[in-house]
Parts: structure tokens; sequence; C-alpha cells
């Protein structure tokens, strides 16, 4: 079975290893990875793992701002992506977390009764007082989350969608594929959640622009969930902001993203099932030819951005907003509030 990844990267050097490493154990097949205006080695890691036939590496295509959907347009072209059994679309900072048969895709594909696409809801990982990056994997460093079931007092959360090669494609987006407006009833495709339950008809069909890319993640999760470590530690998320935002002087931070993601109330570890091959890995990564030089140049250069940003005021600041922020959701702490509750 082929199975093509396709990402698309900024300054994300020191975390491509385990996340190649990581979907190469759970078979993906192939990779297709678009950077753009890389400072930390990104761009030339991906280069030396293409040099090595690992990854496919193109420049973003990109010419205004909108770089994941015209990366993703530009994807559907090519033929790693044309030819391949299946697509996954996601981020280098999400992680597949099969609980199904041997752990694998085709495992959850075969859970799901093999259908045209199967979507898979997120579950954010939460910084949990982690301040300083580490060079080891971030699915090991990181262990709680909100309720799987409920996020931000949200019951529908976020999916990312596995698509099968007969999809009836539109065009992918970067959360789900969307097939043609006026597409008959018998020729829409068949499409789980994570438990290889049908998608809400509502869902299916893109009823509602605000649910597009969401539904209710209650008995959804069965089979897989997607691990989502947007936080990272203190220092990483510093750097991402830099990466997002590099002229912030004289503006108001806004940690909601922060606080949204960072509820610490559920633990679980069951994506540790994968340390022990994971890191037999990311060693035979890094020893291809230039990979491991280059990977610990990306960390160097991780590190050295957040030491630089917190030679700056404005990021100081926001450092001591987020160590002070209030480790409930915004919309859970404003029902107690309302309530006249007490924490």
């Amino acid at each position: 079975m082929r199975i093509t990844a396709v990402t698309c990267v900024k300054n994300e050097g020191p975390f491509l290893l385990e996340w190649i490493a990581f979907h190469r154990l759970i078979g993906v097949t192939d990779f297709l990875f678009y950077s753009n205006d890389c400072t930390d080695a990104t761009d030339r890691l991906l280069d030396a793992l293409a040099r090595a036939g690992i990854v496919r590496h193109l420049p973003n295509p990109a010419r205004g701002r909108n770089y994941q959907m015209e990366a993703l347009k530009h994807a559907a072209r090519q033929e790693i992506v044309s030819a391949a059994d299946w697509v996954w679309v996601a981020d280098v900072d999400e992680f597949l977390n099969i609980h199904a048969g041997d752990h694998t895709i085709p495992a959850l594909i075969a859970a799901c009764g093999n259908p045209q696409a199967i979507s898979v809801h997120f579950q954010f990982f939460a910084n949990d007082g982690v301040e300083t990056f580490e060079d080891r994997p971030v699915i090991e460093q990181f262990t709680r989350s909100h309720n799987p079931d409920l996020w931000c007092g949200e019951t529908a959360i976020e999916v990312k969608s596995l698509v099968r090669r007969d999809f009836p494609l539109h065009y992918y987006g970067a959360h789900r594929p969307f097939f043609r407006q006026g597409l008959p009833p018998r020729r829409r495709p068949a499409w789980t959640d994570g438990s290889g339950r049908a998608v809400p008809h509502r869902f299916l069909v893109a009823a509602n622009p605000r649910r597009i890319r969401r539904f209710p993640a209650k008995g959804a999760r069965d089979f897989a969930t997607l691990n989502h470590y947007a936080l990272r530690s203190l220092e990483s998320y510093l750097v991402k902001n830099d990466r997002g935002d590099v002229n912030r002087e004289n503006r108001a931070f806004d940690d909601t993203y922060w606080r949204e993601r960072n509820d610490p109330a559920w633990q679980d570890l069951s994506i540790r099932r994968y340390l022990p091959a994971l890191s037999e890995g990311i060693a035979a990564l890094k020893a291809l030819p230039g990979v491991g030089a280059l990977h610990d140049e990306a960390v160097r250069l991780h590190r050295a951005r957040a030491e630089a940003l917190l030679g700056q005021p404005d990021y100081r600041r926001m450092r001591e907003q987020l160590r002070a922020a209030d480790p409930l959701p915004p919309q859970e702490a404003a029902l107690i509030a309302e309530l006249g509750l007490v924490t």
C-alpha cells in the first residue's frame, strides 16, 4: 500500500526526524514536503533527506500568504500524490496515534472498513509546565491533554483526514477533502470517523461553513486519535510565535491560543507504545549522509533563536504572561465566573 504524507514547513528543523520516523513506523511510504523562508536549516535538512530518497522536497509555490492551500493545490498534481493509494495531509506537530491492530495506517483502514476517507479528531496536548526545549521525542515529553470528548466547552472538535485514491476529489483542504457541489448522493464517498462510523451528513456535504472541519468527538476515537502538540516547550512556543509574526513590537500579545491548548486535565500515555521503534528510526535517519549534522545544526539554531528572542523585552513579557496564564481554557474560566464558583 502506497501512502503519501503531504506537509508544509517553516523553521521546524529540530522536529523533522521524529515526525518522519514516526510516520514511517505507521506505514507512510512517501513524503512530500513544501518549505518556505527557513532560517534554521529545515530546508537543507530536507534536501539531505531527499538526496537519500527519504522525502521529496519542493519550495512552496505560494505567491501570497496562502501557503498551505497553494501547496495542496500544487501537490494534487504531483505523481507522488496522484499515484498514492492514500494521502495524509498533516502538520509536523501532529501524530496519528492508532489504537487498532498493529497500530499502523493499514490497520486503521481495515478497522474502519476500507472507506474512501477517514477523519480523525484532534487531541490537543498541553505544555504542562515544560519550559526548556529538549532534543528528544515530543511524543515522550508531553502527556496531558483536555478531555478527549470536550475541548474549550465544545463537543465538536477539528479533524484531519486520510483520503483514498478513488475519493471523488474536487480539492484537498488542510483538514478534509472536498467533493464537487451537486454530486449525486449515490456517488458521495464512504467516509468514516476514527471509530469506523459514518461521519455526520452535514459534515460530509460541508453544509455549515463554520463546521466544515469539525464534528462531535464523543465515541469517535476507538481506532485512532490525532495527537496535536501545538505548544511543545515554552521556548519552542516563543520561536513558533516569532516564525509567524516577526514584528511584534508595541503590540499586545493574545494568549488565547495558548490557553485553549494548555488544558492538562487528562493524561494519555498510549502513544508511547511507539517509542522504542521510534528511537531506532530516528537513529537510522541521523546515520544518513549529512543528516545527523544538519539535525544538530537545526537544534543549535532553534536554541539560539529562543535565547535571542528572550533578549527582547516584548518576548520576555510574553514568556511571563504565558507562565502566569490561567490554566483553565478561557471558555471554562468564563463559565466558572458566570456561575460564581471558586477554583
